[in-house]
């Protein structure tokens, strides 16, 4: 039953980066858009996200839960030291929520329309930031704890650990990421005459997210990061990069023919591989710290606990996949079929 709560983890970290990160992209695309394209695109992606921009949380919330009752020891070192970014995106994902309400819902219309647009598009950006600089710090192995460092001070134990180059790029590669998505997504859902404008943001992404993905190795190999080390001499995350790169021609031409499905399917592709890049090689061993790796299955809960949480999330995923597809089939926005003209 453990393998099933592992696959459980993978799959909802997987759905939340791709349906999550699409969200956050399309507030940020909005966000670095002229005057000319914004209402369009905020039309386009109220559209899009209007019937599931909280239904994509579902899965962050199933991960949060797995690693709650299932490893209490390894979640605890992420909430505990890693508090304040963890705050920060939930800040910024109730901002976003309550500006994306107020936008469209809001009974006057008037000037603050604009202080909903700004604050909707301001928290896509910071939000998927913090988040990958939360990750980022996990991997960097300036992590603390009180058992390892009981004289450390405040700043050293929950501050410096993510406020530092390597976790600040993870961060912005993570938004660049996400901006991609929404981009490479919205090809499909936009009109024939916008599409060449998602088309080209989704270039110039391509383009960032290659930019900031060597920028962050490049930080961590001359900071002495352990992790990235580990990960340039490692023939599995070497490989999922190099196919990555390969997947890069392809995409670039799917986008510029605005082939949707291509598209969507070689967008998860890349995400999946850097993923995996990211994560499997040192897989379980998920949090570096100075005094060592923390394993994930180091000490998990109970037997007992585990059968229960792995027989709860196969009934969870009987029913709540289901309606999720449904939903997405009621308001025509699973088109992984179709090609729009």
């Amino acid at each position: 039953m453990l393998y099933v709560v592992l696959l459980f983890i993978v799959l909802s970290f997987f759905l939340y980066v791709v349906l999550g990160g699409a969200d956050f992209g399309a507030g940020t695309l909005e966000l670095f858009s002229g005057a000319a394209h914004k209402k369009s695109i905020k039309k386009t992606v109220y559209s899009v996200l209007g019937p599931v921009w909280e239904a994509n949380h579902i899965w962050i919330i199933i991960l949060i839960v797995i690693l709650w009752i299932g490893f209490p020891d390894f979640y605890n070192v992420i909430v505990v030291y890693l508090h304040i970014p963890l705050t920060l995106v939930l800040l910024g994902i109730t901002l976003r929520g309550v500006a994306f309400v107020f936008r469209h819902y809001d009974a006057v219309k008037d000037h603050t329309q604009l202080l909903y647009d700004r604050m909707f598009e301001i928290s896509c950006l910071v939000t998927p930031v913090f988040l990958g600089m939360t990750f980022g710090a996990l991997l960097h192995g300036d992590l603390q704890t009180l058992e390892g460092s009981p004289g450390a001070s405040f700043s050293e134990l929950y501050i410096h650990p993510w406020l530092q180059p390597f976790p600040l790029l993870t961060g912005f590669f993570f938004s660049a990421l996400c901006v991609f998505l929404a981009a490479t997504f919205l090809i499909g859902e936009a009109e024939a005459q916008e599409k060449r404008m998602y088309m080209r943001k989704a270039a110039m992404a391509v383009a960032a997210v290659v930019v900031i993905g060597f920028a962050t190795l490049l930080t961590g190999y001359l900071q002495g990061n352990e992790f990235t080390a580990e990960f340039i001499a490692n023939p599995l995350a070497t490989g999922a990069v190099a196919l990555s790169g390969v997947l890069l021609y392809p995409l670039w031409q799917a986008i510029r023919a605005g082939r949707v499905i291509a598209c969507r399917f070689l967008a998860g592709s890349q995400v999946l591989l850097i993923l995996l890049a990211a994560i499997g090689p040192h897989f379980p061993d998920l949090i570096i710290t100075r005094h060592g790796a923390i394993s994930l299955l180091a000490d998990p809960a109970g037997e007992n606990v585990i059968r229960v949480l792995g027989i709860s999330l196969i009934i969870g995923g009987l029913v709540i996949i289901p309606g999720l597809i449904h939903l997405l089939k009621s308001f025509r926005m699973i088109k992984f079929l179709e090609e729009r003209e």
